[in-house]
C-alpha cells in the first residue's frame, strides 16, 4: 500500500498557509519583503535570505509590492528601482506616506546609481540603495544594519537603553 502525498484543498486560503508555515519557521523570524520585476533576482535573494533565517515573501512589480507590504508588515523591504507600472521611487513615496508603512527600511537596489540620485531615491525616503549586481551577503550586511538600526531607534522612542556598545 502506498501513501498519497498530502495535499491541500483547492479552496485553501493562502494566508492560513502563511501562517502554518510561519509558525513552523518560528514567530520570531525578521521578515524581508524582495520586489522585483525580475524572477531570477527575487529567486536568488528570497532563497538565500531565508537560509540565513529571514522570512522572505517576494513581490513582483511596484502595485504587488505596496499590496505585499500591506499583508506581510516587512521588518525591511528590498526593492528594484526600475520596475514596470510604478518604479521603486513611487512605491517608496507612497510606503513613506502611510502610517502602516512609513517606519519600514526601504532599500533600493539599481544598476544605475546615477538615477537614483537625480531620480530622488532619498529624498522619497529610501533609506539605503545599492548598486546591482549585489551579492546576496552584502545585500543581508545592508539589511541587518538596517534592522539594528530600527531596534536601536525603537529602543530610544520606547525609552529602553540601546544594545549598542558606546565607544570609549
Amino acid at each position: 500500500m502506498t501513501s498519497e502525498p498530502a495535499r491541500l484543498p483547492d479552496d485553501e486560503n493562502p494566508r492560513q498557509v502563511e501562517a502554518a508555515s510561519s509558525a513552523r519557521r518560528g514567530r520570531n523570524a525578521r521578515v524581508i519583503l524582495v520586489v522585483d520585476d525580475t524572477s531570477d533576482t527575487r529567486d536568488i535573494y528570497s532563497l538565500y535570505l531565508s537560509s540565513k533565517g529571514f522570512k522572505v515573501p517576494t513581490a513582483r512589480d511596484g502595485i504587488s509590492g505596496l499590496e505585499a507590504a500591506s499583508v506581510h508588515r516587512p521588518d525591511v523591504i528590498v526593492m528594484d528601482l526600475s520596475m514596470p507600472g510604478i518604479d521603486g521611487i513611487e512605491a517608496t513615496r507612497r510606503l513613506k506616506a502611510d502610517p502602516r508603512t512609513s517606519h519600514i527600511p526601504v532599500v533600493l537596489l539599481t544598476a544605475y546609481p546615477l538615477n537614483a540620485v537625480q531620480g530622488g531615491a532619498l529624498e522619497a525616503g529610501a533609506d539605503d540603495f545599492l548598486t546591482k549586481p549585489c551579492l546576496p551577503d552584502k545585500l543581508e550586511r545592508h539589511v541587518k544594519r538596517l534592522l539594528g538600526r530600527r531596534q536601536s531607534e525603537t529602543a530610544r522612542r520606547d525609552g529602553q537603553p540601546s544594545r549598542r556598545r558606546r565607544r570609549r
